[in-house]
């Protein structure tokens, strides 16, 4: 009997996890399944100390093609019946909500919900060939994974909005220059920049990295002031660290620290 080969493959290189999409053959796009098995990854992958940063990529070259179009049935049928039933279930929020780094290495397409799991990501770093879209007003439909909101954050209202109500495709120059990925690189190669910059991340204290993401977030939910006060709290939670202590008495003995995530 042949094994069903798995549709998320995880790797594990030092204190860095790699989530890889594995649906070559519908270009990695987003089934429940797939979505609940990344959910469960990143629910185990929150509470091991080992994992320092998570980076989400696709085989086959392709990112994520989009939500898996045969699944919107059930949507439709559940919104009929009055439900707002979450396509993926807990994965969305759990992505959200956890507390270490995540990049996107995309390479190929990443396109409507493949776009709007790349703005998720805390950072995308693209090959030079890569398609972004978010196309679901051609079916119908509009983003329903953060896109409207994500991408507006991320490249400003006119961008996000030309993008959104035409459904046209930008190239991963067009999406560096607009902010909606960090880096552009030779194609086939988006997945070892990723790896080398969450290399670089997990030298640093986890504790201080994870207060860093938190303080930057709460900027696309606050106002300034509010952002600046929860900017300053955890400020003074790093301070009164062990790892502050550390990195201090490293940086003035010039040697590499040793971080704890305390």
């Amino acid at each position: 009997m042949t094994e069903t080969p798995a549709i998320l493959v995880t790797t594990r290189q030092g204190g860095i996890a790699i989530l890889e999409i594995n649906r070559p053959g519908s270009k990695n796009s987003m089934s429940n399944d797939l979505l609940a098995a990344m959910a469960a990854e990143l629910r185990a992958l929150r509470h091991d100390d080992d994992i320092r940063a998570v980076i989400i990529t696709g085989a086959g070259g392709t990112f994520c093609a989009g939500a898996d179009i045969t699944g919107f049935d059930t949507l439709r049928d559940a919104a009929l019946l009055g439900a707002r039933e979450e396509f993926g279930g807990t994965f969305w929020s759990d992505l959200a909500t956890f507390p270490k780094p995540v990049i996107a290495a995309i390479e190929g397409l990443a396109l409507g919900g493949g776009c709007e799991l790349a703005l998720a990501c805390d950072i995308a770093i693209a090959g030079e060939s890569a398609k972004f879209a978010v196309p679901e007003v051609k079916l119908g439909v509009i983003p329903g994974a953060g896109g409207t909101q994500r991408l507006v954050g991320a490249v400003g209202k006119s961008k996000a909005m030309a993008m959104l109500l035409s459904g046209d495709f930008r190239t991963a120059d067009q999406a560096c220059a607009a902010g909606l990925i960090a880096e552009t690189v030779p194609d086939g190669e988006a997945r070892a920049h990723a790896v080398a910059l969450a290399q670089r991340i997990a030298k640093n204290s986890p504790l201080a990295v994870a207060l860093a993401k938190d303080a930057a977030l709460r900027a696309l939910e606050t106002s300034l002031s509010q952002g600046l006060e929860h900017e300053k709290r955890n400020f003074h939670i790093a301070v009164r660290s062990a790892d502050c202590h550390e990195g201090q008495s490293a940086f003035l003995a010039k040697r590499a620290p040793a971080f704890t995530g305390k």
